[in-house]
């Protein structure tokens, strides 16, 4: 049994446009089924945090948007570094989570029991 109390104080970091690194398909459909568990679970993490390549799956085209919305709703802080939407060209096209600096990346960090990276 897992414990939905601590994973509450989880962050997630998002450093890849998808999960692991291969052809785009696999990344995108294994994060896919990776935040599908999550809602299944009934897992809410404190904050998914998307910077580097990770902030393609908060924007426009994006597979997995209808799953971060709904994480979202459910109370999660999905966080997406503008340094990294303006670095790809990206800003306007965020769809999922708030554009935030570098310091509400960190304060995120800070505040959870743990950081798990993706």
């Amino acid at each position: 049994m897992h414990d939905t109390n601590a994973f509450a104080a989880t962050v997630l970091m998002v450093t890849r446009d998808g999960f692991g690194s291969a052809e785009p398909a696999l990344p995108h459909a294994l994060m896919g089924k990776y935040l599908g568990l999550l809602l299944a679970g009934d897992l809410t993490p404190r904050a998914l945090c998307f910077v580097t390549e990770g902030v393609h799956l908060a924007c426009e085209g994006s597979p997995v948007l209808e799953e971060l919305r709904r994480l979202g709703e459910r109370g999660c802080r999905l966080l997406v570094c503008t340094t990294c939407l303006e670095f790809y060209g990206l800003k306007e096209k965020l769809r999922a989570g708030t554009a935030c600096g570098m310091p509400d990346i960190l304060n995120a960090q800070l505040e959870a029991a743990k950081v798990i990276t993706l």
